[in-house]
């Protein structure tokens, strides 16, 4: 079984792993109630999308 000929440094082992992290979901406002919604889909709060009404508030309860 293979193993390592040297230890991997604390500098090493952080530098390989610094794009892992994880980023923020970008989001945007909803045009027809303010609410902060993910981009290019139905507002959850108003069932808006794009200025016109996609989903109606008795639809979704």
């Amino acid at each position: 079984m293979a193993v390592p000929f040297r230890k991997v440094s604390k500098t090493r082992k952080r530098m390989r792993r610094s794009h892992n992290a994880l980023t923020a979901v970008g989001t945007t406002k909803c045009t027809n109630c303010g609410e902060m919604i993910r981009p290019h889909r139905v507002c959850p709060a108003c069932g808006f999308y794009k200025g016109k009404e996609e989903v109606s508030k008795e639809d979704a309860e």
